[in-house]
């Protein structure tokens, strides 16, 4: 017999960004449980809104599984005598086991043979199991921030109001924070009209409907993105793409309904994105944009409601952004009243890190590392110009009203501001660029200035706290290092830029070095040493995600990793040239060759080899081959042609073959051993500037 199984949650008003990670958490943990209790189901959904949190098993049966389990106990010949009579050890293991000693089987583990017990456990039916389930269910949910009300020591994220639980037409009965699990759920808090009871789960998505709470979020979601659609082409204009935005507002509303609002055109003469982040931040608005992208004075509301009276909610939210537009226009003139240049030395009153000092220290690291690393890229003398210029302005703006009032805009007004003080293009835009990516996806510096700049800013703030021991644990990463980290790494691999880790490491540890000497308080307490080795670990970790992410295999990603991350463009091109390497058909055979070498060698440390020791033409041969093939993998390296390089190695495969063919390595004379032993430590050891194929695992 088969039932479905519902549970909600309904509780005050959850925030946005905690209702998607929580209905997967539900269904992660519903799903472990069933299978551990051995109860089967067809499927499992989730439904949420800000006031609720649902979970529906359909075809889920109504018995578990019997349990059968086997306990070996002691060998045959322990269990019985010659004759086949139990001894005392068949006889205590089936007593042990509440088994009949006629029901224990012979099982061969091994060469050998035990007896077992069987035990067969009837199962209970599932509604027996049901309130212990919902109660670690519940309990199993993590949120980011949990809260704790009246005198509770439960917590959750905001105060639960209702528990509703049905095993099919049963009520499934358990108690938490105080409230009694039952048939009853709630609709939209102001529209519905009380209370609404459930004779099944299957009337969960109907009921709720009829009371304005659309219970399913890819429909609310769907239906949200059809109306905005809609109005926005109503009022002749287009929605930009946004599901971050979009995902929110779903979660903001039980009941959607989208609506158009206007504001002052007047307001148009500002950036387009200081009225797009008050909109979209503050407000959860849609922007309105014409054909061309132009933002147009209008907006796409979402009401939690039906559409009566929308003038009046269109009123007041026009009310709203119009304040806060408002704002935006005042601090845009009082700002451009002072030229970026004009406030940078406010930055000094500005304390980045208590430990590494103000804002304005780390604008002239940044500034400096910047530099250097615009020449290690070949800048020109007009491109290290502009990062000097934009390293000054870069944190400028940081000081401006506008920045204050909306901090997302931080590096967007630096640019804004550079433009309309008359500093160049590449200077402004380096300024922006200098905050790239800012998360997941965002874009990235697309110039040299900014490249510079992006990767001092990140690498000054990585290099900081690692040198006061400030490292991300778990979870936690206030300065978001890792971000910094990903963000440095997928500068240089798009960008292709050739660096070295530890040399930008090391210049930045030495800005904060240069700063102490002039007087400044950087508070170093991790030496320098240990912070480059922090940071390659660091590093190491972020490429190995990297590279999962792009698709590599596991044993390709570490065996290129344990070849060294110094040049981290280097990483993905010798990945690259692994991975196609791997396709070749000769490759299992290489690497059986070189194997076989490193595995004698690899713990041998010379590396000299004395021509006139070799005793037979295989000794001569391969270390000939070796020499040749040593020349070309070097000039390919240099190059950086590293499938070529390993192809070129590949080569080797017969002469190793012959050797061990032909040759007794581990011979008494010492100094033939020893020679043979280098000789081989010096072929296995052509490789290791690519990857160390000991990591590679054969089938």
């Amino acid at each position: 017999m088969k039932n479905s199984f519902l549970l909600e949650i309904g509780s005050e008003e959850i925030p946005a960004r905690f209702i998607d990670p929580a209905l997967q958490q539900m269904k992660n943990i519903a799903i472990g449980l069933l299978n551990e209790k051995r109860v089967h189901f067809h499927e499992i959904e989730t439904f949420g809104t800000p006031r609720r949190l649902g979970l529906l098993v359909t075809g889920m049966s109504s018995l578990q599984e019997p349990l059968l389990q086997e306990v070996k106990g002691p060998a045959v010949k322990v269990a019985f005598t010659a004759m086949g009579e139990p001894t005392r050890a068949a006889k205590g293991f089936a007593k042990s086991q509440g088994v009949d000693i006629a029901d224990l089987k012979v099982k061969p583990v091994g060469p050998v043979e035990y007896v077992f017990a069987v035990k067969k456990e009837e199962g209970r039916p599932t509604a027996e199991i049901l309130g212990d389930m919902c109660l670690e269910i519940i309990n199993s949910i993590h949120f980011p921030k949990p809260m704790r009300w009246g005198n509770l020591e439960v917590r959750f994220a905001r105060p639960v109001r209702w528990l509703l639980a049905l095993n099919g037409s049963e009520i499934v009965d358990f108690e938490y924070a105080g409230l009694k699990s039952g048939r009853v759920t709630y609709g939209h808090r102001f529209l519905s009209k009380g209370p609404i009871e459930l004779a099944s789960p299957e009337e969960y998505t109907e009921k709720l409907e009829s009371a304005y709470v659309m219970a399913d979020l890819a429909q609310r979601r769907r239906v949200i993105r059809e109306q905005i659609l809609a109005v926005a082409s109503a009022e002749g204009g287009a929605v930009e793409e946004d599901d971050e935005l979009l995902d929110e507002v779903t979660n903001l509303v039980e009941w959607p309904t989208a609506l158009c609002g206007r504001f002052d055109e007047s307001f148009l003469r500002l950036p387009k994105e200081v009225l797009v982040t008050p909109m979209r931040e503050h407000q959860r608005y849609f922007p309105v944009v014409d054909a061309s992208g132009g933002l147009l004075p209008k907006f796409i509301a979402v009401r939690n409601g039906t559409a009566d009276h929308l003038d009046i909610v269109r009123a007041g939210n026009e009310k709203v952004l119009r304040a806060r537009l408002s704002d935006a226009s005042f601090f845009w003139d009082e700002d451009l009243k002072t030229p970026l240049s004009g406030r940078v030395d406010e930055l000094k009153k500005v304390v980045w890190q208590e430990s590494l000092g103000t804002v304005y220290e780390k604008m002239q690291r940044i500034t400096g590392l910047g530099r250097q690393l615009a020449m290690l890229l070949n800048g020109g003398e007009e491109e290290v110009h502009t990062v000097e210029r934009a390293g000054l302005l870069s944190k400028a703006d940081l000081v401006t009203g506008m920045v204050y009032e909306f901090p997302e805009l931080q590096g967007i007004m630096g640019r804004e501001y550079a433009l309309r003080n008359g500093e160049d293009q590449g200077v402004a835009e380096a300024v922006f660029e200098h905050y790239l990516p800012r998360f997941a996806g965002d874009q990235l510096p697309g110039t040299l200035p900014g490249r510079a700049l992006s990767l001092a800013e990140k690498m000054d703030t990585l290099v900081g706290c690692f040198a006061i021991g400030i490292q991300p644990t778990g979870s936690q990463d206030p300065y978001a290092l890792r971000r910094q980290a990903l963000g440095i790494c997928h500068i240089i691999l798009e960008g292709g830029l050739v660096l070295s880790l530890g040399d930008v490491t090391g210049r930045a540890y030495d800005g904060y070095v240069e700063q102490d000497h002039k007087g400044g308080q950087s508070g170093l307490t991790v030496t320098r040493e240990d912070v480059l080795a922090g940071l390659e670990d660091f590093f190491t970790q972020r490429l190995r995600g990297i590279l999962a992410e792009r698709g590599y295999a596991y044993d390709t990603v570490e065996a290129v990793l344990a070849a060294g991350v110094d040049d981290i463009y280097g990483v993905l091109e010798r990945a690259e040239a692994l991975a196609a390497f791997r396709q070749d058909d000769s490759f299992a055979a290489v690497l059986t060759a070189f194997s076989r070498a490193n595995n004698l060698a690899k713990k041998y440390n010379r590396m000299a080899v004395d021509g006139a020791l070799f005793e037979s033409d295989a000794e001569r041969e391969l270390y000939k081959a070796y020499i040749e093939v040593s020349g070309k993998v070097d000039g390919l390296l240099e190059v950086r042609d590293f499938e070529g390089a390993l192809k070129v190695i590949g080569s080797l495969r017969t002469p190793v073959d012959l050797f061990f063919e032909s040759i007794m390595v581990m011979v008494e004379d010492e100094r033939i051993r020893d020679n043979r032993l280098a000789l081989l430590k010096n072929v296995a050891g052509l490789a290791t500037p690519i990857a160390d194929l000991g990591k590679i695992v054969t089938a």
